[in-house]
C-alpha cells in the first residue's frame, strides 16, 4: 500500500471514476477527488499532498490559471490532463509550475506510472536531504547567490527563495560543476535519472525558473549562460573577469 496522497481534479466524474479504481488497484488508499479549480485550491489550503493531477479545462478557471496559487502552497509534483497536444501547451504548463503532462485520451495505466516516476524523484530528493543533515553543511556560493545542499536552501541577495525539489537539484547540479558545459540529455539524464527522448523541454523550462531566481535578468542571464549550439552552463562571478 502506498502513503502517498493524492488529490484528482477533473471536471468529468467518469475520469475519477477510473483513475480512482486503477490507483486503489495500485494500492493507493488517500484520494481525494475535486471537480473544479475552486475547490482544488481549498483542498490544498487544508491538506498537504504528494502528487496533483490537474486538468487544464476546468468550468471555472483553468488549470494553468491556478498552478501558481496551488504552487504557493505545496512542492508537490503537479501532472497536467488535457486534451491539447501542442507544444505550446507543453511549455505553458511547465511554465505555470507543472511537473509532467498527459493528453487525453490517456492509457490510466500510463499515468499512474508517470506519478510513481515523480513520487521516487520526490522521495529520492527527501532521502538526500536527510543523508546530508548527519553531515557537514556543503554551501555553493556564487557572490549573488549561495545554495545549502544539507539544508535543501536557496539564498538570494540574503533572502530565502523558494525552490521546488527539480529546479534545486538542477541548481545544485551546475553548482557542483562550475563553468562546465552540459547539454540537455545530459542535464535530464543527471538530475531526473532517465533517458531524456522527448524531454528537453522540461529541461528548458527549469532553467527558466532558475534564472528567475537567481538572475538580476533571466533574459540576460549573468551566471547560467546558454552557449549556443552546446549547452549551458553556470559560471562564477569571479571567472567572468
Amino acid at each position: 500500500m502506498h502513503e502517498a496522497t493524492i488529490l484528482l481534479v477533473d471536471d468529468e466524474p467518469a475520469i475519477l471514476h477510473m483513475l480512482q479504481i486503477v490507483l486503489n488497484k495500485e494500492g493507493f488508499r488517500q484520494i481525494d477527488s475535486v471537480g473544479t479549480a475552486s475547490q482544488a485550491l481549498e483542498y490544498c489550503r487544508r491538506k498537504r499532498y504528494d502528487m496533483i493531477l490537474l486538468d487544464v479545462m476546468l468550468p471555472d478557471k483553468s488549470g494553468f490559471e491556478i498552478c501558481p496559487f496551488l504552487r504557493e502552497t505545496t512542492d508537490a509534483p503537479i501532472l497536467f490532463i488535457t486534451a491539447k497536444n501542442s507544444d505550446l501547451e507543453k511549455l505553458t504548463g511547465f511554465a505555470m509550475g507543472g511537473d509532467d503532462y498527459i493528453t487525453k485520451p490517456f492509457n490510466p495505466l500510463e499515468v499512474v506510472a508517470r506519478m510513481k516516476a515523480q513520487l521516487r524523484r520526490v522521495k529520492r530528493y527527501d532521502e538526500d536531504r536527510i543523508k546530508h543533515a548527519t553531515s557537514d553543511s556543503i554551501v555553493y556560493d556564487y557572490g549573488r547567490f549561495q545554495i545549502d545542499e544539507r539544508a535543501g536552501e536557496l539564498t538570494v541577495e540574503g533572502k530565502t527563495v523558494a525552490c521546488p525539489a527539480q529546479v534545486f537539484q538542477l541548481l545544485l547540479f551546475f553548482c557542483k560543476h562550475p563553468n562546465q558545459i552540459f547539454t540537455k540529455s545530459q542535464l535530464y539524464e543527471a538530475v531526473w535519472g532517465e533517458n531524456s527522448i522527448g524531454d528537453d523541454n522540461t529541461v528548458t523550462v527549469h532553467i527558466g525558473r532558475i534564472r528567475d531566481r537567481i538572475e538580476n535578468d533571466s533574459k540576460t542571464p549573468e551566471y547560467l549562460l546558454t552557449v549556443r549550439g552546446l549547452g549551458y552552463k553556470l559560471i562564477r562571478k569571479e571567472d567572468k573577469l
